[in-house]
């Protein structure tokens, strides 16, 4: 790949994603696309780049922007946020919705659905209460291909080893073969719909809780601020924000304040 195909691809993942692509991720870039260009029967990322240029109405864009998203997940994922979730954030917040019996959540960028069907599991097993309450789980993603997957609920082997305790494996899902597929009780939790944080957003309720974690590393300081500004207006005033572990709100909205007793990166919304 030449420096002017790479050039070519960094913009257009950063235009329609707002995903960053450094100089020295070209192997990466090249790897990502490889199965593409097979597909398509190309010899060589120059003529994608050629075909994108000849059809520039068609789905390939889309192929290619997702095939750079990162999509990396797993169940409970880094423990302590799931800590701080269940023993302070969820009592929390169900204390202070006590009257309207509602609580809204959004899990941004979640990949292929690990985190909101932890979630759902959380739910399931430590508050048998909010069963009776009317509980918004949205999840969301740009790339189709990973809400098919998190949709469906499949998941092998390995993925059903990373963080998910045995107990809650056995008691939540179905085996199929060689795989596992959450039960339909707790897929039937989850919305999962397709949003781009980089592109305007849908209309959205207020929410309790988000969950943007392991996403904001990956674009510039402009695109941060402009989420953490939008997600400044749609957080309840009491709600919570959640990002990874380093990512903060520091130098780029001081609309936030940490909350320092919680291990994880939990944000609320000053005043």
């Amino acid at each position: 790949m030449t420096a002017q195909e790479f050039d070519i691809i960094r913009k257009l993942v950063l235009d329609r994603s707002a995903i960053v692509l450094d100089a020295g991720k070209e192997y990466l870039v090249e790897t990502r696309l490889a199965p593409i260009v097979r597909q398509l029967k190309l010899n060589s990322i120059g003529e994608l780049i050629a075909q994108l240029r000849c059809q520039p109405a068609n789905g390939l864009y889309r192929q290619i922007v997702e095939a750079m998203v990162t999509s990396e997940s797993s169940f409970f994922r880094d423990r302590h946020p799931f800590d701080d979730l269940r023993k302070v954030v969820i009592p929390d917040l169900m204390a202070r919705r006590r009257d309207e019996r509602r609580l809204q959540i959004w899990c941004a960028a979640c990949s292929t659905g690990q985190e909101p069907y932890s979630i759902a599991l959380m739910i399931r097993e430590h508050f048998p209460e909010l069963l009776g309450w009317r509980i918004s789980l949205l999840a969301s993603d740009l790339s189709r291909q990973v809400l098919e997957k998190s949709r469906e609920g499949r998941f092998n082997q390995i993925e059903v080893n990373r963080g998910l305790p045995a107990t809650l494996l056995v008691k939540y899902f179905d085996q199929h073969g060689t795989s596992w597929q959450v039960k339909p009780a707790i897929r039937a939790m989850v919305d999962f719909r397709e949003i781009n944080l980089a592109q305007p957003w849908p209309l959205l309720p207020r929410m309790d809780l988000v969950l943007l974690r392991n996403v904001m590393i990956y674009f510039d300081v402009a695109t941060k601020k402009t989420i953490l500004g939008k997600l400044a207006r749609l957080l309840m005033p009491d709600g919570y924000l959640l990002l990874g572990g380093s990512e903060t709100t520091f130098n780029l909205d001081d609309s936030y304040r940490r909350v320092e007793p919680l291990k994880a990166g939990f944000y609320q919304i000053c005043g």
